[in-house]
């Protein structure tokens, strides 16, 4: 949770949202121009912060994908497994060296969900730049 992003500026998103739309209702008919500008404007910046989070979020996971991939090449001198989803392959991330090789196979056998390979790791690999 960020702070500045989840706790302020979505809130204070949703009241301009909501505020907009009740000033376009309640507008007058000379009004009724800038009122629908202002309702416009508020639709626009929730798209925006909407794309703003997750275009980073898919780079990051392509970022992700790459990097395990390429620890499990250097682990095994082969790639990840094709079949891996790519929620797997993030959950895979957390997983020691040690660890890696044996659960991605075993995740791709067993079609495991992230949550059930989070369970299955006992060397935990923390990852504190994930946004």
């Amino acid at each position: 949770m960020v702070t500045g992003f989840h706790r302020v500026a979505l809130p204070l998103n949703l009241v301009i949202l909501i505020g907009s739309v009740v000033n376009l209702f309640q507008s007058a008919a000379e009004n009724l121009y800038s009122a629908s500008l202002i309702c416009a404007l508020s639709v626009l910046i929730g798209i925006l912060g909407w794309y703003i989070r997750t275009f980073p979020l898919k780079a990051q996971d392509r970022a992700i994908r790459a990097e395990e991939n390429f620890r499990h090449f250097i682990l095994t001198g082969k790639p990840l497994p094709s079949g891996l989803r790519l929620s797997q392959i993030i959950a895979l991330r957390f997983a020691s060296d040690e660890e890696l090789p044996v659960l991605a196979e075993r995740a791709l056998r067993e079609n495991m969900g992230n949550k059930s390979i989070k369970q299955a790791i006992r060397n935990w690999r923390e990852d504190h730049d994930r946004v």
